[in-house]
């Protein structure tokens, strides 16, 4: 009985330090935002990797609302389009003013799976949010 144990200690103790195959292949993605002529419009384009590949054939709705007000101000969500490269979507995001944003990436397909990038929105574009609650400029 104690040696049946044992086993099954040491045979879950692996299966946490190894990463299983789900964890490796879990969707990236990447936003890139460029404002329009038309307030608070943003042409977006979107970047998505699966286990360092691009990851094509995805179908992708793109949603948006504001964490500082829930339920306040909610996007409705687009379909976005293939790009012009591999594993790149576009879409265009209409948001009700500039501010922090959590975009929502619901992906079907090849890989479903939903992804919730936070992007603070200005009139240069959008830049990631750092966990300081502090936008990222490069």
């Amino acid at each position: 009985m104690v040696k049946a144990a044992l086993v099954v200690t040491h045979a879950l103790a692996l299966a946490l330090l190894v990463p299983g195959p789900a964890l490796a292949q879990r969707a990236l993605a990447e936003l890139a935002c460029t404002p329009t002529k038309t307030d608070f419009i943003y042409h977006c384009v979107i970047h998505l990797t699966r286990g360092g590949q691009a990851l094509t054939g995805a179908r992708i709705t793109v949603g948006a609302d504001m964490p500082s007000m829930p339920m306040a101000h909610n996007v409705r969500p687009v379909e976005a389009t293939p790009g012009k490269i591999p594993g790149e979507y576009q879409a265009m995001l209409d948001l009700e003013m500039p501010g922090e944003w959590a975009v929502k990436l619901r992906l079907a397909g090849p890989v479903r799976d939903q992804l919730i990038l936070l992007y603070d929105f200005d009139d240069k574009g959008a830049h990631p949010v750092t966990r300081s609650g502090r936008p990222h400029r490069k």
